[in-house]
């Protein structure tokens, strides 16, 4: 069997009913919901299983929630196989804090609070800053680079080599979404999100997560962790407490961090978690690639089957 790199969602693959039916057939994935309830002051799995959406999509309810089913769904695949070693983990934006606890870098409890406290300080540089987010499929990213400069905004998710995110003040993503599809974009797509995320927006956002990360331990990893900042595994844990706090106002390079993995020779991949995002995007970067999504008994099932 080919080397295994598990991957984890970020925020806005949330949706309403999420981990509930590995919540109701595997005892440990409805411990995680129970000690999230106990850790975070309010019903989680409530909120996961039953919404209503409004409540889910606030940024300190869905950067959590998605945590604890991406959680779930990876405790749920290691009970069925505990020799299952990846070879290396990584999530997308929020994601990577899930990422970061499956190494065992952060305390189940302790990446909790800190996406808690993330989507909070977020949500609060949202409303300071009124921003957006236009995803832009068919230019390169030189074109984009050079876009995103004219309209003083910022390349803010490298995708697929299809697909690129710009962020930035309003009238910026206005600009930047004509500039785009005069220039040939296939499509140019404003989305629908509470800002401008993974830009200069987020500082003080950024800011408040550095003091909140002082009273957070960090632990070495077990296995590789690959940053959305650097495209690369962190070299170490000074290095994962500073770019997880640059990573809120950074680019992240997805295409890098695949490109990463393929080259250490992954070629299977299992997306833990809600939606199929992930996985979309990984056949883009590697069309050789095996791909997986857990998130529910079906799906680990049919993992173990081919496997």
């Amino acid at each position: 069997m080919s080397k295994i790199a598990i991957l984890f969602p970020g925020q806005g693959a949330q949706s309403v009913g999420m981990g509930k039916e590995l919540a109701e057939q595997v005892p440990e994935c409805r411990a995680l919901f129970d000690r999230a309830g106990e850790v975070l002051g309010f019903d989680l799995a409530h909120i996961c299983f039953d919404g209503p959406v409004e409540e889910l999509t606030k940024s300190n309810h869905a950067q959590p929630a998605i945590f604890v089913v991406s959680a779930a769904a990876y405790a749920a695949l290691k009970r069925e196989r505990p020799d299952l070693q990846p070879a290396a983990v990584a999530g997308l934006s929020s994601g990577e804090w899930a990422a970061l606890y499956a190494a065992g870098v952060v305390s189940f409890e302790d990446t909790l609070r800190v996406l808690e406290a993330r989507g909070r300080f977020m949500q609060k540089a949202c409303e300071q800053e009124p921003g957006g987010m236009l995803s832009v499929i068919g230019l390169s990213v030189d074109q984009l680079e050079s876009i995103a400069t004219e309209c003083s905004i910022q390349v803010a998710n490298l995708n697929s080599p299809e697909q690129t995110v710009l962020s930035g003040r309003v009238q910026g993503i206005e600009q930047a979404e004509g500039m785009a599809k005069e220039a040939g974009a296939k499509r140019a797509i404003r989305l629908n999100v509470a800002g401008a995320f993974h830009s200069e927006l987020m500082e003080p956002a950024a800011r408040e997560l550095a003091a909140f990360l002082e009273g957070i331990t960090f632990s070495a990893p077990g296995v590789p962790v690959v940053s959305n900042v650097f495209g690369r595994p962190f070299a170490s844990v000074d290095e994962i407490r500073a770019g997880m706090v640059r990573q809120v106002t950074e680019s992240v390079r997805w295409v890098e961090d695949i490109q990463w993995m393929t080259a250490q020779g992954i070629a299977t991949y299992m997306e833990c978690g809600p939606g199929k995002v992930l996985s979309g995007l990984v056949k883009r970067i590697d069309k050789q690639a095996s791909i997986h999504n857990i998130q529910d008994h079906a799906s680990i099932t049919a993992v173990l089957e081919k496997l």
